[in-house]
């Protein structure tokens, strides 16, 4: 059998045609694995066309996209309650969804659209401050502000900036996937910290974070933060509005009827529930009710 002896240009030749080709082969397995998604947050409701028209801005520039709404029932300009919603949905996402965050009471005024890489996952918001609560997660952390116009719907609304900014930008993302060009790297964003329990003595005060569409109060303890209330045979008292609980059960269902008692939600958050009924209304308090802790 003849041997033929590749010379060194050729086997140059020969390896750059095998790792073109693997390159090749592989970017085309990750461009099918599935369709990019963009996630939507906003405070919008359902009852108008704002919804429906980003998802058709959305479409318009990228048909392949999968949108998924998170909700659209964040409270009205509460921006608070925009990040701590976004902050206990996106990490069910898979890596590299874009999630469009839009609670924006200043919309239209000098405040910055941004674009903000966050570990796996992206973000676009307006800045001022819905997103802190992934910037508290995220170990890798870049953000850009959004000054290249060309990628906005033209001409820009003073009162629709989902519509010509947020929704566009995360399309024309979603096609590229080059975050450097969207506009300029800034440290300066804005942020707030989420409210922390604190601690004195054998009191341990925090407060409710949100009520749930159940009436539950979601409040900001975690068991890590008051690691005394899951020890066995642990005494304590947990005062929030009318309501004296004495006890932390596993699930709703253990709750006696019209008995307020505390559980450890599916965010990790401890919150505090009437089983079958509205612990906001049969206790007497809301977002932001103060509930103290008493050990002993």
């Amino acid at each position: 059998m003849a041997h033929c002896a590749l010379t060194p240009v050729q086997v140059g030749v020969s390896v750059e045609r095998i790792a073109l080709a693997a390159f090749t082969a592989l970017k085309s397995r990750e461009q099918n694995l599935a369709r990019p998604i963009i996630t939507l947050t906003t405070d919008y409701g359902t009852n108008d066309h704002l919804v429906g028209v980003l998802k058709g801005v959305i479409l318009t520039i990228n048909p392949e996209v999968n949108i998924v709404d998170i909700t659209h029932s964040v409270l009205a300009h509460d921006i608070l309650d925009g990040a701590l919603t976004i902050s206990q949905a996106y990490k069910y996402f898979p890596a590299k969804t874009i999630h469009v965050v839009v609670v924006d009471p200043g919309v239209g005024t000098a405040r910055r659209p941004i674009l903000v890489a966050g570990d796996t996952h992206y973000f676009v918001a307006p800045d001022n401050g819905v997103l802190s609560a992934i910037y508290d997660q995220s170990e890798s952390l870049y953000v850009w502000n959004v000054l290249s116009e060309h990628y906005f719907r033209q001409p820009v609304s003073n009162t629709f900036h989902g519509r010509d900014i947020f929704a566009p930008v995360a399309a024309w993302l979603s096609k590229s996937w080059a975050t450097a060009s969207f506009g300029e790297e800034i440290t300066d964003f804005v942020r707030f910290a989420i409210p922390k329990p604190k601690t004195a003595g054998n009191t341990v005060k925090g407060i409710v974070l949100r009520t749930d569409n159940f009436g539950n109060l979601i409040t900001n303890l975690r068991a890590e933060d008051v690691p005394a209330l899951v020890a066995p045979d642990a005494k304590f008292t947990i005062r929030v509005g009318n309501a004296a609980v004495k006890k932390i059960i596993p699930t709703f269902a253990q709750g006696t009827a019209a008995e307020p008692f505390a559980i450890i939600g599916s965010s990790g958050y401890i919150e505090i529930c009437v089983n079958k009924g509205n612990a906001a209304k049969t206790i007497g308090a809301g977002r932001g009710a103060e509930v103290t802790v008493e050990l002993g």
